[in-house]
């Protein structure tokens, strides 16, 4: 295929590093990142005008400190409360804000926190994103487990108590379809009660599909919902199509998951914006799939390999707390999940007033969870990972200070009958 350039030990030719300069200097050797490749299926859908219409006429600046008093005090959140306090107007109410965030946390979920950890089978990708360790144009080592090799590592995870994993893979048809990651759900099923996926996104009939095999729920990260910047950042592959990754979490549902997670990478365009339109995407199809289960992720961009192709826009901790915050006020019921991109002093504290899962013993590189958990290398080669974690607890840990905090974490809370 065109599109496939697949990076293992040898570094790229000069043919790919000139179209790879090509695609970086000259717009219009890109496709049209708006128009559907062939094979790709179009819903027929209304979320996604709403979704932008609301977003392109957000202006957070006519915000005053009156309108966020008005959000917090009133008992439902409107959507013009909740842009208030996405605003830089409510930055001064943080505190007020967690208040209330923890309130509602805490009439919805308890004091339970959920815990789960990722598993990368694969990190290859047909996909040019500058801002992503995996992308088809960087040097790094690039693995694909076998199904002996994903049963072992599922087995060394679920052997430390977990009881929900989410498979990742890069975004590569070829080296990960979807016969092969239906076949690591079917494995997956034998030792966890929870399967989740975060894969390039596929149609209905392949989400079905991946149902049966055992997968629960999809996440799919939109990256940025402001589609001028998102042209810029993603340069070649299936990824570039805008508007096929937007349907992916309904499609999802069209196929029958139980549940569908979202997120934008805070930090690649304005955070508030895709803040708004993140939460939009979940509030717009929350009430079209009323029984589907969704979650919000609150990732901001960390560093990778060989990349300073983007300076990202700065989200420091304070601001990351108030999107979280303000997410809870507007949706009371949705999960919220904070990764381990984030410092384990920050998850301890957001885990107490917004956040309801997080992941632990985590790694983002590509067949390691056995000397991760074991402590002490295996000779088998290992592939690199997506990006720097920040919190790399594991998970005996993690459930040690969830408790300590007066906090019950939960492993699964899943009846099969």
């Amino acid at each position: 295929m065109e599109n496939q350039f697949f990076v293992d030990s040898e570094y790229l030719s000069q043919k790919a590093l000139e179209r790879k300069h090509r695609l970086e200097t000259d717009p219009t050797s890109r496709k049209d990142h708006m128009e559907y490749l062939p094979g790709m299926e179009q819903i027929d859908s209304d979320i996604c005008s709403k979704v932008m219409g609301q977003m392109n006429s957000y202006d957070y600046s006519v915000y005053t400190a009156k309108d966020v008093k008005a959000a917090l005090e009133h008992e439902t959140c409107s959507l013009d409360d909740f842009k208030a306090l996405l605003s830089p107007a409510a930055e001064p109410f943080l505190e007020q804000m967690a208040q209330k965030a923890r309130l509602i946390t805490s009439r919805h979920f308890g004091n339970t926190v959920y815990l789960f950890t990722p598993l990368y089978i694969a990190n290859y990708c047909e996909n040019y994103c500058v801002y992503c360790g995996f992308n088809c144009y960087n040097h790094i080592s690039r693995m694909k487990l076998s199904m002996e090799q994903i049963e072992k590592e599922m087995k060394v995870i679920a052997d430390s108590g977990m009881e929900e994993i989410l498979i990742l893979t890069g975004e590569s048809r070829s080296q990960s379809d979807v016969k092969y990651i239906g076949e690591a759900c079917k494995l997956a099923r034998k030792y966890f009660r929870m399967v989740g996926l975060e894969i390039y996104p596929v149609n209905t009939d392949e989400y079905r599909y991946l149902h049966e095999c055992g997968a629960d729920y999809v996440t799919v990260f939109q990256e940025t919902y402001d589609t001028d910047k998102y042209e810029t950042l993603h340069l070649l592959g299936h990824k570039r199509v805008w508007p096929y990754r937007f349907d992916a979490q309904e499609r999802a549902l069209m196929g029958g998951m139980r549940g569908v997670a979202f997120s934008a990478l805070l930090g690649l365009a304005d955070f508030r914006k895709d803040a708004l339109a993140s939460a939009l995407h979940v509030y717009y199809l929350q009430r079209k799939y009323p029984y589907a289960e969704m979650s919000l992720s609150c990732p901001r961009l960390r560093p990778i390999i060989n990349n300073d192709k983007i300076n990202p826009l700065d989200v420091h901790e304070r601001q990351l707390c108030q999107i979280i915050c303000a997410y809870r006020i507007f949706l009371p019921f949705v999960g919220i999940t904070v990764s381990s991109r984030e410092s384990a002093e920050f998850r301890n504290g957001i885990v107490k007033i917004a956040a309801t899962k997080i992941s632990a013993g985590v790694s983002t590189g590509i067949g390691d969870h056995e000397s991760k958990y074991s402590g002490t290398e295996t000779e088998e080669a290992q592939g690199d990972e997506q990006f720097e974690i920040d919190d790399g607890r594991s998970l005996e840990t993690m459930y040690q200070d969830m408790e300590g905090a007066g906090l019950q974490p939960v492993l699964n809370d899943y009846l099969y009958v």
